[in-house]
């Protein structure tokens, strides 16, 4: 769930009790919740939408990308469609997503079954780059102050990588590895000190963002998968700290001050 500016709306991806691939956008009535918009997506899967600013990322169909512009009154949306010939791969379904900014132009960063990842251009509705890693990717993050991101998946290594922002081209710079396999989601804070994972074994693994060494495992989550992590923006009055909160499969979202 993500907050939409500049009004109290939210963005929820509806579990499949309702038509697959549906996207909700809810907002505050009257001290309640009210569905004033949804989006049937026509994608089967697990990838996350992503908000930036005010335009929504999400899958749509097999292996496209739909952006919706919140602020147009029409609801205005665009696609982003790979191109088909014979010199291109067979992608399959996108996995994960993640949206940027660099030098005031908006980028998607899209990952697929096949593991291969395209960097789109929003501007040129383009792919500005087709890059192949390994298959089974799940999850990634990216931090354009830094031109430095991470990609996990099935496997316990994680791979990180950066631009070369001239021409907007993906270059893996290595890999990092993880006790047990499988990373189903990542996120780097706003403030890029701390990168979080979270694991299909239930642990939610601290890093330091700037030199990637291990900081902390947290096991609360005792069974099934971590599905996503998110950080609040600023202090939480409550706790006068910036507080990260870790959704798990286990129907337990638990909320962590890293700092004390």
């Amino acid at each position: 769930m993500a907050v939409l500016p500049p009004d109290p709306v939210y963005v929820l991806r509806c579990p499949d009790k309702e038509k697959y691939g549906t996207v909700a956008f809810w907002c505050m009535e009257n001290a309640g919740y009210t569905r004033h918009r949804t989006l049937n997506t026509q994608h089967i899967g697990f990838c996350r939408s992503v908000l930036l600013d005010n335009l929504l990322f999400y899958p749509s169909g097999e292996d496209s990308i739909g952006i919706f512009h919140l602020n147009d009154p029409n609801g205005f949306s665009q696609t982003l469609v790979p191109t088909k010939d014979t010199q291109s791969p067979k992608l399959g379904m996108v996995v994960c997503l993640k949206a940027f900014k660099f030098a005031a132009k908006y980028y998607v960063l899209a990952g697929y079954e096949s593991g291969h990842f395209i960097t789109w251009d929003i501007d040129l509705g383009e792919a500005v780059d087709v890059h192949a890693m390994r298959e089974n990717s799940m999850a990634l993050d990216y931090d354009p102050c830094t031109n430095r991101g991470i990609i996990g998946g099935s496997s316990e290594n994680l791979t990180v990588f950066s631009y070369q922002r001239e021409m907007m081209k993906l270059q893996p710079c290595g890999d990092m590895s993880v006790k047990n396999p499988g990373i189903n989601c990542i996120r780097i804070r706003s403030d890029l000190k701390i990168l979080s994972t979270g694991g299909l074994d239930g642990r939610i693994r601290i890093f330091s963002w700037k030199s990637l060494r291990p900081l902390a495992v947290l096991t609360e989550h005792k069974t099934g998968a971590i599905m996503d992590i998110s950080y609040s923006t600023d202090k939480v009055t409550i706790w006068k700290s910036p507080i990260m909160a870790v959704a798990g499969m286990d129907s337990v979202i638990s909320l962590w001050d890293l700092y004390n």
